[in-house]
C-alpha cells in the first residue's frame, strides 16, 4: 500500500488528510484582492473548507461587506485581518484527520419529519472531530 501520495490537491498519509505543500505555497503567497472579483475568487476558494474553520461566516463577514453591489471597495484593516487569518488557516491547519483507532467512535443522530440526519465522529482532548456526516430525506 502507498504511504503517502497526492490525490485531487490533497496530500493523504497515516497521519491524515491535509493540503498539497504545492498549493500551500501558492495561497501564501497570495497578495490581498484589489478587487470584489479577487475576493469573490478568495472567498470561493476558502469557502470550499468553511466546515473546518471554526466561525467562518464571523471571519470572512468583512470580506463579504466587500461584496455588496453599490458599495465602494475598501479593504481595510479589517478586512486585511481576516484575509491573513484565512490564509493562515487554510494553510497550517490539517483540514481532515484520520481516524484514532485506539479511541471510540461517537455516533449522534437526529431526526425530523422530513429527513434523518447523522455524524459519525471521535472525541479528542475534549473536542468533537467529524468523521462522516449523512442526511437522508
Amino acid at each position: 500500500m502507498v504511504e503517502e501520495d497526492i490525490v485531487l490537491g490533497y496530500k493523504i498519509s497515516k497521519n491524515g488528510i491535509g493540503v498539497d505543500k504545492a498549493k500551500i505555497e501558492v495561497i501564501s503567497k497570495l497578495p490581498p484582492p484589489t478587487s470584489v472579483k479577487g475576493v469573490r475568487s478568495f472567498l470561493g476558494h476558502a469557502g470550499f473548507y468553511r466546515r473546518f474553520i471554526k466561525k467562518f461566516s464571523k471571519v470572512v463577514n468583512p470580506l463579504c461587506k466587500l461584496l455588496k453591489k453599490d458599495d465602494k471597495f475598501n479593504f481595510n484593516d479589517d478586512c486585511m485581518r481576516a484575509y491573513e487569518f484565512l490564509k493562515f488557516k487554510l494553510t497550517t491547519t490539517p483540514i481532515i484527520t484520520a481516524p484514532n483507532w485506539s479511541v471510540p467512535f461517537e455516533l449522534m443522530y437526529n431526526a425530523s419529519d422530513i429527513a434523518v440526519g447523522d455524524v459519525l465522529g471521535q472525541r479528542i482532548n475534549k473536542i468533537f472531530i467529524r468523521s462522516t456526516m449523512i442526511v437522508r430525506p
